[in-house]
């Protein structure tokens, strides 16, 4: 979409608006400004997003870098001001938290975190960071709106590594469903609107975080291996991929995860009811997924949730997990996630942060454009006649 001048000159208010807000993280003008041009550069079109390229005026990228590494300023309070920003664009009662975690391939040791172990993004074991992030996605938008960097044991083991990495002495180890538990709990203690929560097996696996979300009366839906021991009634302990084996409560019926870049991605869906200590009205219930064209391949899920959620809605929720993927390919690609070149541990916070808020940004402008191409689109309509209907009439699309 090709924006308009007034579009453009609303694109440059509204950025000079957040780094107005990010600005306000600083007390001194220098670090002030050069936060400002590194948002504006991370959204730039540089294809590379580190400090030489970054360094927006200057020949060398010591200012610049100086932001991530030695300026005082609280990372934490931008990530609350990044998850704000995204709840007053995209928040809305359909809302998701999303679970999930990326890779940030390293060459050597020295950088926080840093260690020989399984990335999803290269999809086999490789020396990398990993960063847990928590996304929020509603049917306005998605971005990301919190992150934690693991630590694996090797490092919180390791006192004097840590130090040099500037691993604050209070850092302990902590598993990533752990650290997903933090985020989200930041998350509904700042009241974003939240329907349900979703993840992968990392952390569906995870017995205590459903637990906890259980105990919160937090509706999830959370992705679970096939040998997950699960309570079904009267049974006992079961892998989920024999619970799978039962009549399911309502048969196989095949339905919609959600549309995708091919149309509806259609799968065969069943559940069936696990033991609960839980109250009306709420349920639970093991959804599983099985593949069209290979029968015997199924993805299992744990459902927490309102008594009353239909199969339907059960489908169209678990698809709605992908958002995240699209959040850690655009930022990426587009605003230099990965792009860092800082070793520390705030150094990373730092960066990660200020790609997010860069994130935040693109979503909410494609929200207020829609809204603009909306109003522009109702304005050339043809008007309808006041005795005419507007259920009865038929729209310039389908006449």
């Amino acid at each position: 979409m090709v924006l308009k001048p007034a579009g453009l000159a609303g694109w440059r208010e509204a950025l000079a608006d957040l780094q107005r807000r990010v600005g306000e993280l600083f007390g001194r003008p220098e670090p002030r400004r050069q936060a400002g041009l590194y948002l504006e550069g991370l959204l730039g079109p540089a294809e590379r997003k580190n400090g030489w390229q970054l360094a927006v005026g200057d020949r060398r990228p010591w200012r610049t870098q100086r932001v991530l590494s030695h300026v005082l300023w609280d990372q934490d309070k931008a990530r609350d001001l990044c998850r704000g920003y995204v709840v007053e664009h995209l928040g809305a009662p359909d809302g998701v938290l999303i679970i999930d975690e990326t890779g940030f391939l390293k060459k050597g040791t020295r950088s926080a975190g840093v260690a020989r172990q399984y990335s999803g993004t290269a999809g086999r074991v490789e020396n990398c960071q990993i960063g847990v992030f928590l996304a929020y996605a509603s049917g306005k938008g998605h971005a990301l709106i919190d992150r934690e960097l693991y630590l694996p044991k090797e490092w919180t083991d390791d006192r004097e590594r840590c130090t040099a990495a500037a691993v604050p002495e209070a850092v302990e180890f902590a598993t990533k469903p752990r650290l997903a538990q933090r985020m989200i709990e930041r998350a509904l203690t700042a009241g974003v609107p939240v329907s349900w929560v979703l993840g992968d097996e990392v952390y569906g696996n995870d017995r205590r975080l459903r637990l906890w979300l259980e105990q919160h009366d937090r509706p999830h839906v959370l992705a679970v291996k096939a040998t997950e021991p699960l309570w079904a009634l009267a049974r006992g302990p079961v892998p989920a991929k024999d619970l799978a084996t039962a009549e399911p409560l309502e048969g196989w019926r095949r339905l919609s995860a959600g549309a995708g870049s091919k149309g509806e991605r259609l799968y065969d869906w069943a559940r069936f009811r696990l033991f609960r200590l839980q109250q009306a009205p709420w349920d639970h219930w093991l959804l599983v997924r099985r593949k069209l064209s290979k029968p015997d391949e199924m993805a299992y899920y744990v459902v927490f949730g309102p008594a009353a959620t239909s199969l339907e809605a059960l489908a169209r929720i678990a698809g709605r997990r992908w958002p995240v993927e699209e959040c850690f390919e655009a930022a990426k690609q587009e605003v230099g996630l990965d792009g860092y070149e800082v070793r520390s541990w705030h150094g990373w916070y730092r960066h990660v942060t200020l790609s997010m808020l860069a994130l935040a940004f693109l979503a909410a402008m494609r929200v207020n454009l829609a809204g603009q191409k909306g109003a522009e689109d109702s304005a050339h309509s043809p008007q309808l006649p006041s005795a005419c209907p507007r259920s009865a009439a038929s729209s310039p699309a389908s006449s």
